[in-house]
C-alpha cells in the first residue's frame, strides 16, 4: 500500500467541511484553537490556497454569507466528489508520524544552558503537558463521533504520560545535567553572552 501525507492542508480542510461548513476564518481556528492544533499547522497563506484549489478541483462549494458592516463572509461546503476525495486519501498507508520540538532540542544540548534557564524551560515544558491534559478533559464529550472521542482520549494519556514523566524525572535530569556541566571543561554558553 502506499504511503501518503494525508496531513496535508487540503485534505484537513475536507476533513473539517465533514463537521460543518466553515468559512476560511473557522476553519484556521480548528488549526490555531481547536483540535488540529495538536497535530498540524496551518495559516490563512495555506488555507485560502487550498480552498481555491479545492474549489476548482470540484471538491468544494463556496457561497456568500452577508455580515453587517463587513464584507460577506465566504461560507465552504464538501461536495459529494469532496468526500470522495477525503476517503481515498483516508484509504492510502499513512506516513510515519513527525514530530518537531524546540524544546527537545534545548534538553538534548542542557549542558549548555545555565541551571535556571534550564529549569524554567523544563517546568514550562511540562505545564504545557498538563494543560494540554486539563484542556481535552473539559471538552464536552456530548455528540462527538467515535473517532473524535478516541482522539481526545489518545491525547489525554500521551499528554499525561509525558506530564507525569517529567514530574517524576525533573530532579534526577536537572541534577545529572549539572553534574556532567561541572564534570566538563567546556563553560556553559549564558544567555545573551557574547562568545
Amino acid at each position: 500500500m502506499e504511503r501518503v501525507d494525508i496531513v496535508d492542508v487540503k485534505t484537513l480542510c475536507l476533513g473539517i467541511l465533514t463537521m460543518k461548513d466553515s468559512s476560511g476564518y473557522d476553519i484556521r481556528q480548528y488549526f490555531e484553537e481547536g483540535p488540529f492544533s495538536h497535530f498540524a499547522q496551518a495559516g490563512y497563506g495555506s488555507i485560502y490556497p487550498a480552498l481555491g484549489k479545492a474549489l476548482e478541483e470540484g471538491l468544494v462549494t463556496c457561497r456568500a454569507e452577508s455580515q453587517d458592516g463587513r464584507p460577506d463572509r465566504k461560507v465552504y461546503s464538501i461536495t459529494p466528489t469532496g468526500r470522495l476525495y477525503l476517503t481515498q486519501q483516508l484509504h492510502h498507508q499513512p506516513g510515519p508520524d513527525k514530530f518537531r520540538s524546540d524544546y527537545l532540542v534545548s534538553f538534548l544540548f542542557a549542558a549548555h544552558l545555565e541551571p535556571a534557564h534550564l529549569r524554567t524551560i523544563f517546568d514550562e515544558y511540562q505545564r504545557t503537558f498538563a494543560a494540554n491534559v486539563d484542556m481535552l478533559s473539559s471538552l464536552d464529550s456530548d455528540g462527538i463521533s467515535p473517532g473524535n472521542a478516541f482522539v481526545r482520549e489518545l491525547g489525554i494519556v500521551l499528554y499525561g504520560a509525558v506530564a507525569e514523566y517529567m514530574a517524576e524525572n525533573r530532579e534526577r535530569f536537572l541534577e545529572s545535567v549539572n553534574a556532567a556541566a561541572e564534570d566538563n571543561s567546556e563553560p556553559r554558553i549564558s544567555l545573551g553572552e557574547r562568545t
